[in-house]
């Protein structure tokens, strides 16, 4: 969206601030306190009213509220109006450093300082330093290269050899390669002697470029950035303190001016600067407003009790030997500690700001002055229930029809739009998409794509606002198409590990001798303007010449592939024809080499398959909902897979991977695409446990597409189970997702496609069996992090077809790793870090006979955690049911 576009919401709000109850709420701006009582549907609407009239500073209990809010408020108001100050991962006095994104994001929201800024306890109740103005670049600009790197290092950017994550940067020739903290992409900057010709993004992967760009600003990867007062401040503490080597190893390299992992444990010691926090840091005139007043008054004592409850933990480790704490008596490090609630509300107040409040409805006594009831109705909220779902297109229907009112639907994929506007056409209701900006009508539905769960119902407009939350009962992802999508690519070349003399292997002219990495300058008309290139070498036209060159821009990089043959190569002749001869000698040399399975893939032709159809709308809306986004890796898994669903023969891929590596989302789309094709799907899992995670997956993914999914486990009751099995036989079930229950006899099915096995492993040899006789003529995908010796034989000989996912997701932050002497302190102290930040905690235990014994103490130790016992003696049943209850 453009500075100049409307907020796609933005005349929605218009005609809800018409209520005469978000009229009364505005009229109490600049007033120090009030107590405002609503649903939390309310929520976003409230702060956007406010919004209206001064800047907002809105406080959340969770991080998972304040993405939300933080999405809703967005369409109301802008993009350049809203931001989410995203919570450090890492407690005060860790000693560890929190990832250069989430600092690159706080040093944004506090030099931008927008309209409305949206964050949780835990980023509000933590001290900041002054912001940080940042170094801002531009085409036509003039700039020194080398100040521009010694300003990118002081900024704590790494200085790498080749960019592939936030804070980094490379250099060669005359251009600057940077990955900035708050960016999706890094970005290539080119000089022309003390100018700046040309800044554009491109992609990690293959260095594609993505887009031009006209200037990019550049925020630090550390919150407190190593100038000589701080070097100089640093050289003194190591002086006096020097009996903690842990604190004096940190300070040297601080001395140094070198950033360290949990130097900003002891930050307050190393400045004289202020800490603050946001309330004091927003306008004044500002409205501080906290949502769930007593739930961030709880998370905040929690985050200050666990915060000084792992620092102590680690005092007493250090006294039996593990590595101590960073801090030391006499070093002062309060300053960067939690503020309390009381102490957040007292800074805003002296900075001239309003504390309002946003609590649930009986909150506070109705008759108190300060007290606002905001007595908003919710919207009709069918949750996926078919019934209520047709009582809502009635209900809409006479709002705008016979009561002559206005409705909006919001939800935040094109697809949901145009199906929620065929559903309502098909209902005799008048249904419109809306334009940014565009306000709600009467006598008409209209569609706004945007991402909200806010359904309320305005009397004063007449207006009732849907949301597909409402609707599906899922909580919808962000935009459909607004993530960041992992470029494609093959065995691809990285100019920058190139050495002279390596083979390289381009599409067109075949086999090249890498040379050098060159620039040339090109003019069109009177603009000039600096490339790069790559060099490769050829055989020579004529005998006794230099070998012929050819120059490849960086922009044709896909042309390029590694040569991964054994021997040294003979070099291909530009132009020539034996580059398409050798082409021909190798396909000839895999016909003859496959005369072993001549035989087995005679049969697999005979075998009547089914070719599936190319993509559909739906199956790329559906893929364009995931909302995370995919490694190169599942990329390429998701592209072999659909190419061996659109042939002819039965597929039989086999993908690898890891846990958490993606493989599910792969058999999602599979099934997706065989069921736009009228084919039914079985997904085979060795437990109940895993078929009801796949259950929920699968449930999620495809709801709103019409798909049937169903589970069938010994788990299912016997009626369900009779009605499942004869939805398989009649075609109403789509997607079964079962355990050995599907491998059983009395199993019909009406159009059976694809069948997915998950951990093949793990089947037993008469359920390998039952499988085999499915598989004859229907497509077949397998995945296991774990393939079985056969497995992986038939998939290394070509009878089988085997895709690798080895690439973790993008972002995922690492596991952090304590080792030391068994603390109860310690052990209650990582526990409720956990909890904090709303996760789960495994604590394994080596000794069945006593575990019970200390789940009692863990109780004991975290009174306020739920704590549940599984081992491997447990029966079957009840282990899974324990194990899905966490």
């Amino acid at each position: 969206m453009t500075d100049n576009t409307p907020p796609v919401l933005g005349g929605l709000l218009t005609q809800a601030l018409t209520d005469p109850k978000l009229k009364g709420l505005v009229t109490h701006v600049g007033e120090d306190s009030l107590h405002i009582t609503g649903i939390d549907q309310a929520r976003s609407w409230t702060a956007g009213a406010i919004a209206r009239e001064t800047p907002v500073l809105l406080v959340t209990a969770t991080g998972h509220e304040a993405e939300d809010l933080t999405a809703e408020l967005k369409a109301m108001l802008g993009d350049d109006k809203v931001a989410q100050f995203p919570a450090y991962e890492t407690l005060p006095h860790e000693r560890l450093s929190p990832a250069a994104d989430i600092v690159g994001r706080r040093a944004k929201v506090l030099w931008d300082m927008p309209r409305v800024i949206v964050a949780a306890a835990r980023a509000v109740c933590q001290p900041v330093l002054p912001a940080i103005e940042p170094i801002r670049v531009a085409v036509d600009q003039e700039a020194d290269f080398e100040d521009l790197t010694q300003q990118l290092v002081h900024f704590a950017y790494n200085h790498v050899d080749m960019v592939a994550g936030r804070g980094e940067f490379a250099t060669r020739g005359g251009i600057i390669d940077v990955f900035p903290t708050t960016a999706q992409n890094p970005v290539r900057i080119e000089f022309w002697g003390d100018e700046v010709t040309d800044i554009r993004s491109f992609a990690v992967a293959d260095q594609r470029t993505i887009e031009e760009v006209g200037a990019v600003e550049l925020f630090p990867a550390r919150q407190l950035l190593i100038d000589d007062t701080v070097a100089a401040k640093a050289d003194d503490l190591a002086r006096k303190f020097p009996s903690n080597p842990t604190l004096s190893s940190l300070l040297a390299r601080i001395s140094e001016k070198q950033p360290a992992d949990g130097m900003e444990a002891i930050i307050p010691a190393l400045t004289d600067k202020t800490y603050s926090v946001l309330p004091e840091l927003m306008p004044a005139g500002s409205v501080v407003l906290v949502t769930n007043p007593e739930k961030v008054r709880t998370r905040i004592a929690d985050l200050e009790a666990t915060d000084r409850e792992f620092l102590e933990a680690g005092w007493e480790a250090a006294a039996m030997g593990a590595e101590g704490p960073v801090a030391v008596e006499g070093l002062d490090v309060s300053a960067s500690s939690y503020r309390s609630f009381e102490s957040l509300e007292v800074s805003a107040s002296k900075a001239g700001n309003a504390w309002w409040t946003f609590a649930p409805p009986g909150m506070f006594a109705a008759d108190d002055a300060s007290t606002l009831p905001l007595e908003f109705e919710a919207a009709p909220a069918p949750k996926g229930d078919p019934k209520q779902i047709e009582q809502l297109y009635a209900s809409l229907k006479l709002h705008v029809t016979q009561n002559h009112g206005k409705a909006a639907y919001v939800a935040p994929a094109k697809g949901a739009i145009d199906r929620m506007a065929e559903r309502l056409r098909e209902h005799g209701v008048s249904a419109r998409v809306a334009t940014p900006g565009l306000e709600p009508v009467d006598g008409a539905v209209t569609l706004y794509q945007a991402l909200s769960h806010a359904g309320l119902v305005f009397g004063g407009p007449n207006l009732v606002v849907v949301t597909e939350t409402d609707l599906t009962g899922n909580r919808v992802g962000d935009i459909a198409g607004a993530k960041r999508r992992a470029p494609r690519r093959r065995n691809r070349v990285d100019p920058l590990a190139l050495q002279p003399g390596d083979f390289v292997v381009h599409d067109t002219h075949g086999i090249g001798k890498f040379v050098k990495m060159a620039e040339r300058t090109i003019k069109a008309g009177d603009e000039a303007s600096r490339r790069e290139y790559i060099v490769l070498e050829y055989q020579p036209a004529k005998r006794g010449q230099p070998g012929d060159q050819l120059w490849v821009p960086m922009e044709s990089l896909d042309l390029l592939s590694k040569y991964t043959g054994g021997e040294k190569p003979s070099l291909s002749k530009m132009g020539g024809s034996d580059w398409k001869s050798t082409k021909r000698k190798a396909r000839a040399a895999v016909r003859e080499i496959a005369g072993e399975l001549v035989e087995l893939y005679a049969k697999r032709q005979a075998a009547p398959g089914h070719a599936f159809a190319p993509d559909t709308p739906w199956q790329l809306e559906m893929e364009d909902a995931f909302p995370f986004v995919e490694t190169e890796d599942q990329l390429n898994a998701i592209e072999a897979v659909k190419e061996d669903m659109e042939k002819p023969t039965p597929m039989d891929r086999v993908i690898v991977g890891d846990v958490g590596f993606g493989k599910t989302e792969v058999a999602v789309r599979a099934a997706f695409k065989a069921v736009q094709d009228g084919k039914q799907v079985a997904v085979l899992v060795p437990t109940t446990l895993l078929a009801q995670q796949h259950y929920s997956t699968f449930t999620q993914r495809m709801d709103g597409f019409g798909v049937e999914v169903r589970e069938l486990s010994r788990f299912t009751s016997t009626a369900d189970s009779k009605k499942i099995l004869a939805g398989l036989a009649d075609g109403s079930v789509d997607i079964v997702i079962g355990t050995h229950r599907l491998l059983q006899t009395g199993v019909q099915w009406k159009n059976l496609g694809l069948i997915i096995v998950d951990e093949e492993q793990r089947f037993g040899v008469e359920h390998k069996e039952h499988i085999k006789a499915l598989k004859s003529h229907v497509d077949v995908l397998t995945m296991t992090a774990t393939p079985i010796p056969r497995t992986l034989e038939m998939s290394l000989t070509g009878i089988r077809e085997m895709t690798s996912i080895t690439t973790a997701p993008e972002d995922r932050h690492p596991v952090l790793t304590y080792v030391g002497p068994q603390e109860d302190k310690q052990v209650a102290a990582a526990i409720r870090r956990e909890l904090l930040r709303d996760g789960q905690v495994f604590y394994i235990h080596n000794k069945v006979s006593d575990i019970e014994k200390t789940a009692r103490q863990l109780r004991e130790l975290v009174p306020e955690a739920r704590v549940v016992v599984a081992h491997g003696q447990m029966s079957e049943q009840v282990l899974e049911q324990t194990v899905q209850g966490f």
